[in-house]
Parts: C-alpha cells; sequence; structure tokens
C-alpha cells in the first residue's frame, strides 16, 4: 500500500507480508562439572630483595646525626647515587636517638650493585666540602616541616626535660648549629660509631649465604668498639611553652625500663591494656579505659593515649593528651587515675594477654618492623607476675 500526498515529498509504506516466526533452539544441555580437588602451590618468594644496616650511634655532636641523614646521598668514594638509579634501586636513611637505619631496595638480581652502594654510603662517605656545603641549608627547611606536627615538638621537650644528657639531645639540628656541621665532624662520627661492632646487617627476599659472606667481607673492614657514649640518666623536670593555640598538648611521663627486660615486657602490655593508638584509619577509642575515662571527666573534643617507649639505658611511660585549653586539667587528671587503677591490677590477666599478642601479630607484617624484633623477647612476656 502506498500513501501519496499532494503538499510534499513525504510517503508511508506497508507490507502486506508477515514476518516469519523464528523458532527458539535450546541450547544444548552441558555436562554437569567433575568436582576437583583442591590444588596448593608455593610462589616463590617476591622478585624485590631489601637490605637493612642498622648502627648504634650516641650523638654527642649536636646536628650531626641530622646532617648525616641528608648527606647520604651525596657522592662516596666508591660510588655515587647515579649508579643505582638506571637499576631502579631505592634508598632510605631513618635515625633515631640511638640509631641509624640505611635500606636499599630493588629486584634480586641487582643485589650486587645496591649492595655495593650500600656499604660504599656507611663505610666510604666523602663529604666534600661544598657539597656538604650545599645541603647545610635543608636542616632549617627539614626542621621547620617538622615542626609543623604538634606532637613533633612534644616529643622533643618531653625528652628534653626528663634526661640531662645523651636522650636529651635533639633529633634536629638546632638552629644554632646550622650551618656549623663540618665535614670533619661527620668523619669522625663515622669512624667512631659505623663500625663492625655496632652493625647489623638485615636481608629480606636474598640468599643468606650470600648476605653472610657481604658481612664478613665489608663489614670486619673497620673493627673496634668505638667510643663509649654515656649513659642515659633520668632526670625529670618541667617544659611549658605558650603559644595562642586552642589546644592544649600535654605529655606526662615518669621512667619505665630499658629494652629487653620484663619491666619493658609489662610496660608494653600496659599501655596497649590503656590506650596504644586507634586500630582503625581517623579513628577513635571510645572502647579504650584512658577515652572512657576523660571522656567522664569533660563533654568537649578531646584525644587521649598512652605513651611509652624504651631505650637501651632507660624508658618512658605515661599519657598524652589533646584537650581544649579549659578542659586540659581535668582531662590529665583523669588520665593519670586511670593508669593508676590499672596498675594496681584492676584488670583481668587474660585480656591482657590477648591484646598484646594480637597487636604484635598485626605488626610484623611491615617491613621495618625486623628492626624492631631485635628489641623485642617475645619469649618473656608476660608471665603471672607480670
Amino acid at each position: 500500500m502506498k500513501l501519496l500526498t499532494r503538499a510534499g515529498s513525504f510517503s508511508i509504506f506497508y507490507s502486506l507480508n508477515v514476518a516469519p516466526k523464528v523458532k527458539a533452539t535450546a541450547a544444548p544441555a552441558r555436562a554437569p562439572p567433575q568436582p576437583q580437588d583442591l590444588e596448593f602451590t608455593k610462589l616463590p618468594n617476591a622478585s624485590v630483595s631489601r637490605i637493612g644496616l642498622l648502627i648504634k650511634e650516641d650523638s654527642s655532636n649536636l646536628g650531626t646525626t641530622h646532617l648525616l641523614y641528608l648527606a647520604s646521598g651525596l657522592t662516596t668514594k666508591g660510588a655515587s647515587s647515579c649508579k643505582i638509579t638506571p637499576v631502579g634501586g631505592l634508598l632510605g636513611v631513618s635515625a633515631t636517638r640511638e640509631n641509624m637505619a640505611y635500606t636499599v631496595e630493588c629486584l634480586r638480581g641487582d643485589v650486587d650493585i645496591l649492595m655495593e652502594f650500600l656499604l660504599s654510603v656507611t663505610t666510604s662517605p666523602e663529604f666534600r666540602h661544598w657539597k656538604v656545603g650545599d645541603i647545610q641549608p635543608q636542616l632549617k627547611i627539614d626542621k621547620a616541616v617538622a615542626f609543623q606536627n604538634p606532637q613533633t615538638h612534644v616529643i622533643e621537650n618531653l625528652h628534653a626535660a626528663a634526661y640531662g644528657n645523651a636522650l636529651a639531645n635533639p633529633l634536629y639540628c638546632p638552629d644554632y648549629r646550622i650551618g656549623k656541621v663540618t665535614p670533619e665532624e661527620l668523619h669522625y662520627f663515622v669512624q667512631n660509631h659505623f663500625i663492625s661492632a655496632r652493625m647489623a646487617l638485615i636481608g629480606l627476599g636474598m640468599s643468606h649465604p650470600v648476605l653472610k659472606q657481604v658481612a664478613e667481607q665489608f663489614l670486619n673492614m673497620r673493627g673496634g668498639l668505638g667510643l663509649s657514649g654515656a649513659k642515659a640518666k633520668y632526670s625529670g623536670g618541667e617544659i611549658r611553652e605558650q603559644n595562642g593555640d586552642s589546644l592544649v598538648h600535654a605529655a606526662l611521663v615518669a621512667e619505665s625500663a630499658a629494652t629487653g627486660s620484663a619491666e619493658a615486657n609489662a610496660f608494653s602490655v600496659l599501655q596497649h591494656v590503656l590506650s596504644a593508638g586507634p586500630h582503625i584509619k581517623r579513628g577513635s577509642n571510645t572502647t579504650d579505659h584512658l577515652h572512657q575515662a576523660v571522656a567522664k571527666a569533660t563533654h568537649q573534643p578531646f584525644d587521649v593515649t598512652a605513651f611509652n617507649v624504651s631505650y637501651s639505658d632507660s624508658g618512658l611511660f605515661g599519657i598524652y593528651t589533646i584537650s581544649q585549653a579549659a578542659a586540659a586539667g581535668g582531662a590529665i587528671k583523669a588520665a593519670y587515675h586511670q593508669v593508676k587503677t590499672i596498675a594496681q591490677g584492676n584488670l583481668p590477666t587474660q585480656m591482657s594477654r590477648l591484646l598484646l599478642r594480637v597487636s604484635w601479630k598485626k605488626s610484623v607484617e611491615i617491613w621495618g618492623i625486623p628492626l624492631l624484633l631485635m628489641s623485642c623477647n617475645t619469649e618473656a612476656h608476660i608471665s603471672e607476675e607480670s
């Protein structure tokens, strides 16, 4: 059928034939899958190797460790940082109040290159005058960035108030020492601290015989015991710093125990029982004992956690609170009384065991934690007496 309209060239067509029906064919039946046994395959270790060199140091020269940290990427007598760049190697340096850790990460096939570079950085640095001078201004930048975090400032003042020597030394170079740390001081520090008796070599994802051979060949080049640093002496004290912030950061601590002792393990249990920080990112510990105690003392926003740190000669344990200025006194008192209550034994022993074991299992998954395994005796912890 065709319809024409003279008003334009518009036309419509109709078909008189009916479309044939298509019969749907059923899919062929498939055979049911046969049950299979479970198969287990053990994959080889990751292709990435990690090597860490831990060095025990005693920073008697203020600012030396901080500048040494920045100088880790400078050219040495045996290699430069350009040598590890083509193979995708990474060099990392971290420092605490007692140790420095140099770590390298690379593909397993490039271990020899990274190992050579790591040993050159730690045993044969050059510290050229013009290179050291170029990184001196970075000391001030590093310090300014770090102190943007109020916790960094609190921890620095806390150690300065608690100790009169050794551990009282700051992690960051004092302002009056910036620009005055010389290459000769760096050489003197390396020669007396970077020695075999103060080093521990750790490797992941590589052959243990290879690691042992390297340690015996290169780390024995510089023998001796080095300089004997003064033992940390706890003296106690108080530092108050006034500012215009609306929040008050307060740390109240006492001397605890040295690393590796039975008392240090007991303090570790006490820390996790009280409050060791949130287990969820940006979360809060509303079920922790410290949080519940402070919540009864103030209705304003606050944060509270147990503070615990152990060193080779001493340790610190206490509380750290962040609260509004008007509620600071009440928050500190409530947290203090809760620590006193728990320390007197008002908590089931089985609960403290569970808390520490769960936290320990979670922490060993992180790279960096193997360095801490040397300072935690898991076999001697949590006896009935502790």
